[in-house]
């Protein structure tokens, strides 16, 4: 159990409406994180004011063995590899792994998956935040009367 899921949230959600959903976002991805392990690894990479990239290390995956999906606000990243070792060769060393992986990635409001591409053995899913233009905060001009 991680530090933070063996805290008592409760003073929290008294004080608050709406946000327990929140907490409970937090400890489901902290728990999912330490029982996903490394494998694959990755990188999260903040490209512009509201551009973000992540970048999955998936070597040997052919093009029907990775699916990108974004379902309840989550980015999922499943590989599936098919390959089997060969028993017409002898192995002296096998480090290039042949796992399946499944990656969980939660999305905060309003971000967008735009593009997945993979080049040279590096899945980059390509997403933006694009805030509706009610959402944004605007200045209200005072019209000031004598």
């Amino acid at each position: 159990m991680t530090k933070i899921t063996s805290f008592d949230l409760t003073p929290f959600y008294r004080n608050t409406v709406g946000i327990d959903s929140l907490f409970d976002r937090i400890t489901r991805n902290i728990d999912m994180a330490t029982n996903a392990g490394n494998y694959p690894p990755y990188d999260i990479v903040k490209t512009g004011e509201e551009t973000y990239e992540i970048r999955i290390a998936a070597a040997g995956f052919r093009q029907n063995e990775i699916d990108v999906e974004v379902k309840d606000g989550q980015l999922v990243v499943h590989g599936s590899h098919n390959a089997e070792l060969r028993e017409d060769v002898e192995y002296l060393h096998h480090g290039i792994s042949n796992r399946s992986f499944i990656r969980t990635f939660s999305l905060s409001d309003y971000v967008e998956v735009q593009a997945a591409t993979m080049k040279d053995g590096v899945l980059t899913i390509r997403l933006e935040r694009e805030i509706p233009e009610a959402m944004k905060p605007k200045k209200i001009a005072i019209d000031y009367q004598s």
